[in-house]
This record gives structure tokens, C-alpha cells and sequence, in this order.
């Protein structure tokens, strides 16, 4: 488990602090209203806040090139932000026109659009009447919508949704759960949303992501004791940022160190079927600076494994008919390993292999068929009897296969993880756009950045081989294993973006990914 030194949530870095929350749309309401309780106006605050998304909208949309903005109004807050921002474009030169279809206003935002009114500020009831606007600020609903959008209000967020022109909304697109991201009828489609104070839950969502467009933080200065009140001083969730991923990964060493100072990972990975899995586990575990590298493959493989990964220790095991692992040799000494990772290309037939790894005292990363494997022997309760640690890293594919009840009683990703953790005492990492790493204490980790580009065959060899050859050293260096696990999922999604960026999606294959893993980190170092 990771415990944040008080000093870096309470101060001293505000800006990396404040990144890594994540709130419920019930947290968030509870931190308002202590910071409401203890004196803050909600009309200076709403104030502040309206202030900088016109700052931020001025700064991505100069009125020389986006002169018309329609701003969509709803009844509550959200909409008395919008009014302010409306109030704020109008005065800096915008042609601005409202689509305010609510008759019945909150009182803080009814005084707004009293005020809008007598500037000349074009009022309508009807969506159309702002489809000629080069800019649409999406102010309908915020965070805690809990009721679909029907009737008129979902014709015109899918009127919205058909236009061109780019869409901004104010904390939220209106239409999604604050907490789960699903959509609650229809949605705003925006290609910006300005997350007001601190991270929703609903982006770190899949299902929400088509809606989100870029997301950004506007932090406008919520007090992080109030924060912290309310969340603890080590939230249950936590938003991965850059300063957490690189605390532990070894881009430094003391200059007297060995490699049996930098851990000993043993990879036991490929069949005859799939022998590109290993090489690209053994290649990417090499890439992590672990210090010694072993590798168990079937005999008919060694001696290609030899050829891509000279430097590492590559033994042959006897294999069945198809090319599968039949077991590990009987005199291999497991416990000069710091760490093993397996199930990379083993196949199904591989099951004698997986349970002779999953019963010796060592920590374990388990993916791919070795994740299969588990299932269909049904001994995930078994892990909790496990004096090491173990990792689960499925898809969601595989996760359903693990934990089919889960999966089938929840369209919340991170629940769902933080379930199966739970039940099954290992950590869970749930692969996806938004990667969760959840442990079985409850806690979780979201990885906020990723790519498309790795999804791709292999790409999930190359986390595995990675992780395991981080687990190998964090071992020997006594850090956390959760802390390991968000690091190296945060490292592989990092070097897909960068690699992503310079070649395209297209151009991202999993050995390519490979060659970005150190070049992604060079900004830390």
C-alpha cells in the first residue's frame, strides 16, 4: 500500500495533489459544503469558477476565429456557471446567444439570467435557433444527474450532437452518470470538458470516454484539508499522475550495486503455437533493468529464445503434442527468484505449469492463458491462501471468464475491480482505455491516459514482461506491489502514447512499443 507523505497532500505540491483525486458525485457535494459552511458565498464562488473557464475558453477559442457562441443553460448551477460565462464572452466582444429551455431556475442562477436579459443577450427556447454559432458551451447539467434526459431536452442534446462546430462542457457532458459514466439516455458529445475542482469518477470510465472529447482540470482552489476531510488522508481512489509512477521505478542506481542487487525475474511464457509472446515478454522484462533474466519456454523454443535474448538464462521444458509446456523441470529452484510472470502464449494445455507456479511461495504475475487457465480450474479462492502476492492482469474478456458475477452485476469498471480484488485477495489489473489497478483492501489506482494504438496482438506480452521484471527489483527495494503494478501500467501506456505520436496509431505494433519504453522515461531521468 502506498501512504502519501502528509506533506505532499497538504501542501507543498497542491497541483500534484489535487490530480491524483477522485470523487463521487456525493464526495464532491460534501466537500462543497464544508467549504459553504465554513463562509465561502456560493455566488463569489460560482463567480471564480465561471471566471476561469472564460479564461480557458478565451484562451483555446479567440473571438477572431469562433465570433458566435451558443451556451446551453439548465436550471441549476451548472447553468448559473454557464450564465456567467455567457455574461463574461458577451463582454469581451462574442456575438452570444442562449438556449435556456427551463422555465424554473435555482435562485442563484435565476439572478443571473435576470441580468443576462437586460445586457441584450439573445434568450431562446429552441435548440436551432444556435446552430449557426462557430462554439457551444454545454451548461445544462453538472454532477449528480441521476434522471435520463427525455422529451425536448434529449432532442436538442441530439440536435447538439449532429452539429459540427466544437462543444465545451461545463464539468460534465450533460447526460452522464457522475459516478459510473453511463449514459442516461442521450449525451452531449463534447470535444472539450472542463472538470470543475476536482476529477468525477465518470472519467475515468470507458463507457464515457466517446463523450468526454480532451478533458481538463479547472482547479479552482478547494481547500485541501476540506479534501481531505472528506476523502482521507489515503483515498480509496486514486488518479495515477506522473510523480507517483516514477517514485517507484529504478531510474537510478548506487554506484556499487550488482545484478543480484537488481532482482531475478523468472518469465515462463510460449508454446509451439505462440512462440512471439515470449520473445516479446522477455524483451520488454529486459527493457524494465532487471538484473537477471530467466526464461522457461518448451524445449523446441530455446534455442530462438537464446537468439532474441542472449543475455538471459533460457531453459527448455519438456512439452505435450501440441507444443505446449508440459511442466517446469524438477530441479528448478524457484526460490532464487524474486519474482515470476506467466501465461504468455502457454495455451490451455499449459495447466500443470500454472498451478506448479501458482503453489510456490513467490510473487506472481498471471496473464493471459495462465488468467484462462484459473478459470477454468476454478481455483480463484484458492489465491487467498497464497503466502505471496499474487497479480491478476486481464481484459475485460478475461475478466468475465474469472469473475462472471461481477462482471454481469456491474457496469462500473472500477467497482468491479476493487470486487475481485477483494474476493480473490490479489491484485487486479483491469486492462482498457482506463486501466484500474484495484487492491484487496478496497484501494485503486486509475491509469488517466492511454491510446488506442495498443490494441494490438502483444501489446499485453509486453506489460507483462515489463511488470514482471519491475516486480523482480520492487522486491529487493521493499516497495509496495500495487505501487509496482500502476507504475509499470502507467510506463507501458506512456511509451504507446509517444510512440503513437510519432509514427501514428497505425504504426504501433507491440515489438515497435517495445523500442519507446525507454525513451518514454527520459523526461523523468
Amino acid at each position: 500500500m502506498i501512504h502519501p507523505d502528509s506533506k505532499q497532500f497538504l501542501g507543498l505540491n497542491r497541483s500534484q495533489s489535487i490530480q491524483r483525486f477522485v470523487v463521487t458525485a456525493e464526495q464532491m457535494s460534501h466537500i462543497e459544503g464544508r467549504v459553504f459552511a465554513a463562509g465561502m458565498p456560493v455566488a463569489a464562488l460560482m463567480e471564480k469558477v465561471a471566471g476561469l473557464i472564460t479564461a480557458w475558453v478565451r484562451s483555446r477559442f479567440s473571438v477572431s476565429q469562433f465570433p458566435r457562441v451558443g451556451v446551453l443553460v439548465g436550471p441549476g448551477h451548472n447553468g448559473g456557471d454557464a450564465l456567467v460565462v455567457a455574461r463574461e464572452l458577451h463582454v469581451s466582444g462574442y456575438e452570444v446567444k442562449l438556449y435556456q429551455p427551463f422555465s424554473q431556475l435555482k435562485d442563484l442562477t435565476a439572478s443571473h439570467a435576470q441580468y443576462i436579459a437586460s445586457l441584450g443577450i439573445s434568450v431562446q427556447d429552441q435548440i436551432e435557433a444556435l446552430a449557426s454559432c462557430d462554439l457551444v458551451i454545454d451548461g445544462l447539467f453538472g454532477f449528480g444527474l441521476t434522471r435520463s434526459l427525455e422529451g425536448a431536452i434529449a432532442a436538442a442534446v441530439d440536435q447538439v450532437n449532429q452539429w459540427s462546430q466544437p462543444v465545451v462542457s461545463i464539468d460534465l457532458p450533460s447526460g452522464l452518470h457522475t459516478d459510473t459514466g453511463a449514459v442516461l439516455g442521450t449525451a452531449i458529445q463534447a470535444t472539450h470538458t472542463l472538470c470543475l475542482g476536482l476529477w468525477k469518477r465518470a472519467f475515468l470510465q470507458e463507457q464515457a470516454l466517446a463523450y468526454m472529447g480532451e478533458s481538463h482540470l479547472i482547479d479552482f482552489g478547494l481547500p485541501l484539508a476540506d479534501i481531505t476531510a472528506v476523502l482521507g488522508e489515503t483515498p480509496k481512489l486514486q488518479r495515477i499522475t506522473p510523480a507517483m509512477a516514477i517514485e517507484s521505478l529504478p531510474l537510478s542506481r548506487p554506484a556499487t550495486t550488482h545484478k543480484y542487487k537488481q532482482g531475478h525475474l523468472l518469465l515462463v511464457c510460449g508454446s509451439r503455437q505462440y512462440m512471439g509472446a515470449a520473445v516479446l515478454a522477455g524483451l520488454s522484462a529486459r527493457a524494465s533493468g532487471v538484473g537477471m533474466l530467466s526464461i522457461a519456454v518448451p524445449e523446441s523454443m530455446r534455442l530462438l529464445l537464446i537468439a532474441q535474448l542472449p543475455d538471459a538464462l533460457v531453459m527448455g521444458c519438456s512439452e505435450d503434442d501440441t507444443g505446449a509446456m508440459a511442466q517446469l523441470p524438477e530441479d528448478l529452484e524457484m526460490e532464487k527468484y524474486n519474482a515470476i510472470a506467466c501465461g504468455c502464449g502457454v495455451t490451455p494445455a499449459a495447466s500443470p505449469v500454472v498451478q506448479q507456479v501458482l503453489a510456490r511461495d513467490r510473487p506472481v504475475v498471471l496473464d493471459a492463458d495462465g488468467l484462462n487457465i484459473l478459470a477454468n480450474l476454478a481455483t480463484l479462492p484458492t489465491l487467498k491462501a497464497r503466502t505471496a502476492p499474487t497479480i491478476l492482469t486481464p481484459h475485460w474478456g478475461e475478466f468475465k471468464r474469472l469473475f462472471p458475477e461481477l462482471a454481469e452485476a456491474s457496469d462500473d469498471r472500477i467497482t468491479a475491480a476493487q470486487q475481485a480484488a477483494q474476493q480473490s485477495g490479489a491484485v487486479v489489473l483491469l486492462k482498457g482505455a482506463r486501466t484500474t489497478i484495484a487492491s484487496p483492501n478496497g484501494t485503486a489506482w486509475l491509469n488517466p491516459e492511454s491510446t488506442p494504438a495498443l490494441a494490438r496482438g502483444g501489446t499485453g506480452d509486453v506489460l507483462t514482461g515489463l511488470m514482471g521484471g519491475l516486480l523482480a527489483q520492487g522486491v529487493l527495494r521493499g516497495t509496495a506491489i500495487e505501487q509496482v503494478v500502476f507504475s509499470a501500467a502507467w510506463w507501458h501506456a506512456q511509451a504507446g502514447i509517444m510512440a503513437a505520436t510519432e509514427r501514428s496509431e497505425l504504426g504501433v505494433d507491440a515489438s515497435t512499443l517495445i523500442h519507446y519504453l525507454i525513451p518514454a522515461l527520459q523526461p523523468y531521468c
